[in-house]
This record gives C-alpha cells, structure tokens and sequence, in this order.
C-alpha cells in the first residue's frame, strides 16, 4: 500500500492512480462540510473508464501539531475501515483506500454516496428516520455484542475504576467550564440536572461493563447519511470505543428527535432496535434489560456534549447545536428518572481485559 498524505494538494493524479489501482488523468477537488477535525473533500476523477466517478477523501489538520494530537482519532478511523467494518452490518460508505502514516498523517477514499443527504443536528429528524437509525445501529452492536477479543485491539478497553476516577476528575471541572460558558442560556431546571450528574460521570462510565459491544460514540444526526429510499449510513468513526451500547442509543434519541416525538416513540425505537439485536443472536438480554441500558445510557449525551463544547472550537451553530442536545438530554435524565438508576448499587463487573 502506498502511503497516505496529509493535504489536499498531495492528491495528484498519480498518487491517486496507484491508490485506487486505476489510472487517473485528471482530478477536480470540491470542500464538502466544516472540517473541524479534519477535512472532507469530494473528488470528481478523469482516467479509466471503470473510475468511480466521484469519491470523498479524508484528510487530517493541515497544522503538523494539531493532527498530531488528533492521532488518536484518525487511527480509530483507519482502523474501524481495514478491521472492523467487515466483522459487522451497520451500513458505512465502501472504502476505497485507508492509510496511516505517524504523527496524525492518514488519508480517506470513501464511496460518494450522493444524493444521499447527511442529518441536520438542529433540524431533528422524523420517527420513522430515528427507528431506521437505530436499526442501523443494532447492526453495529449485535454482530460484535459481548465479543471479548475486542478487547485485544489496541485502544478498544473498558474503562477501569482508575480511569474512571480520572475522567471524574477531568468531567468536574470541565463541567464548570461549560456551565460558565453557556449556562446563562440554559434552563435552570436543566442547570440542576447537569449538576446533579456531574458526581456520578466516572462511576457510571465503569458501570454494566458485564454487557459491551463495539461503540460509535457520537451516533447522531451530523455523521449520519439517509438515502432517498430511507437507508441510513454511518460515519466519522473517530470515536469508536467500546461499552454499553444503550449509550449510543440514548445519545441518539436524545439529541435527534424533539422532545415530543421522543416521548411518544421512545420505547417503540428501543423495541425495534432490540428485536435487531435478536436477529444477529444476542441471547440473555430482555427488552426490559435493554430499554434499562437505554435510560443508564442517557449521560452519554451529558459527557459528548459537555466534551464537546469546551475542547472544540465555538461557533455560533455550534453553540447552538450544543444547547439543543443537552435540552434533549436534561429533558429525558428527568423524564427517565435516570439518577435513579445512578445511585443504584452497581452490578457485576466483567474484566476489563475481556475473557
């Protein structure tokens, strides 16, 4: 395999000839989203008549040092595409090429999957999208669901007592600083159940560790793509872990429906997704232990969101977007009774080295 390059203007027809295993004669370059943790450029190609006509590169920062400290992430994507995405069924763009180099360097060949249209954060999404969601999802779940030898894969580990004690003390005074920062447009009732969640964070996060599977982790609206026919796709695979998976699902019903709609379908979601979960043979897991996962999982959206707000780079829509999502969250905390199950003794703990 050739190796990967950090910058658009890298992006030769050469290279990407040998890349795609073609030749290539020409290439025009378009930006597409906001770039962020990276960028994302559609790539319209000249060259052998069996080219793809269009494909979407990933590439990392262009500073030599923001991307270094973003290597993390871009090898969690890498390495979902060359080993991961095979071993489950949740839909994701075919991968025309993934490389990693050191230091952050990594590029991207995605299939461009065109028309369909990536979700809108503060525009929400309709029932019968976030039930197509969280079917999708099940096939990230099921297919990998207790599967201890995720937990031979470098960085795929679950969160120890000791780690858990250090993100308690790394969430508090984050928290302090969100609050700070856009507390003064939040409600007062949902000031008061941010506050009222922040002790539990690094207990909760060890918590049902006797239940895991492999976690998108920031499975929402923003990294998802639906299809005209209502197909769903996923993508932005930086964040990938592995826990319980009632914190994807949570995270997503949370922040992607209004609060109506979510309280109106929630439970018939959270059957649709388990009654998946089935089908790929997960067995001794209930509908009543799976929409209790579901309501645990509910401060997935507290830590995403807080996390996100204070370490990312402000913007207005995203401020925005922030305010929405923890709305969404406060709201179903309260409506679930979620602190409840928080101050619930804790259960068994499968090893985190797997087993």
């Amino acid at each position: 395999m050739i190796a990967p390059v950090p910058l658009l203007a890298d992006l030769t027809p050469a290279w990407l000839g040998d890349a795609l295993g073609r030749t290539v004669t020409g290439v025009d370059t378009e930006l597409v989203g906001t770039g962020q943790m990276g960028s994302c450029h559609r790539l319209r190609l000249h060259g052998d008549p069996d080219l793809p006509a269009t494909v979407l590169a990933k590439l990392p920062l262009a500073d030599a040092a923001a991307r270094a400290a973003m290597a993390f992430g871009y090898t969690n994507e890498i390495r979902f595409y060359r080993e991961l995405a095979d071993t489950v069924d949740i839909r994701v763009p075919a991968c025309h090429y993934a490389g990693l180099g050191d230091a952050g360097v990594f590029t991207l060949l995605l299939e461009d999957l065109a028309p369909a249209r990536v979700g809108d954060q503060l525009a929400g999404c309709t029932p019968a999208q976030a039930t197509a969601a969280a079917v999708n999802l099940a096939g990230l779940h099921g297919p990998r669901w207790n599967d201890s030898t995720l937990l031979e894969i470098e960085g795929m580990l679950l969160p120890t007592k000791e780690i858990s004690a250090m993100s308690q003390l790394a969430f508090t005074p984050t928290m302090d600083t969100f609050l700070t920062a856009i507390g003064d447009t939040l409600t007062p009732a949902d000031v008061d159940t941010l506050r009222a969640v922040t002790p539990h964070i690094g207990d909760w996060m060890s918590g049902r560790a006797e239940r895991h599977t492999l976690l998108h982790m920031d499975y929402r609206l923003d990294n998802l793509l639906f299809g005209a026919d209502g197909t769903v796709f996923a993508v932005d695979w930086q964040g990938m872990s592995v826990g319980l998976g009632g914190r994807d699902v949570a995270f997503f019903l949370s922040t992607s429906l209004s609060i109506a709609d979510r309280r109106a379908h929630e439970r018939e979601i959270v059957g649709a997704y388990h009654a998946r979960l089935l089908d790929y043979g997960v067995t001794g897991h209930p509908l009543d232990q799976c929409w209790d996962d579901y309501r645990y999982g509910m401060l997935q959206t507290i830590f995403i969101t807080v996390f996100g707000l204070v370490l990312g780079a402000r913007t207005e829509r995203g401020d925005r977007m922030f305010r929405r999502m923890i709305e969404g969250g406060c709201t179903a905390i309260r409506d679930l009774d979620v602190l409840a199950l928080l101050e619930q003794p804790a259960g068994p703990q499968r090893p985190p080295t797997g087993g």
